[in-house]
């Protein structure tokens, strides 16, 4: 993004996340503003990756790609076994 595209976005936060924030830009030897912006757009990053991945995984049943639950917990209950099952696998 370019600096001369930048708006002002107020919101209203708790003292105690504030200080969260000032303690890491004075650790990170940055602005306060740096921090929400790094904070932000990870977020921001990290729920279009949800989204994508619901995307994908509803696409996926559309199509008829599940897995079974029973198959799906029996293979995670040998996980802890001295058996592991192999992963199970669409249909």
């Amino acid at each position: 993004m370019a600096q001369t595209d930048t708006k002002v976005l107020t919101a209203h936060v708790p003292g105690a996340l504030v200080d969260k924030v000032d303690q890491m830009a004075e650790r990170l030897e940055r602005s306060r503003a740096w921090v929400v912006k790094q904070a932000l757009s990870a977020w921001i990053a990290q729920e279009e990756e949800r989204d994508r991945l619901i995307r994908e995984a509803l696409a996926d049943v559309d199509a008829g790609r599940v897995i079974d639950h029973r198959e799906v917990q029996a293979w995670a209950d040998s996980l802890a076994t001295d058996q592991p099952q192999p992963l199970p696998q669409p249909r």
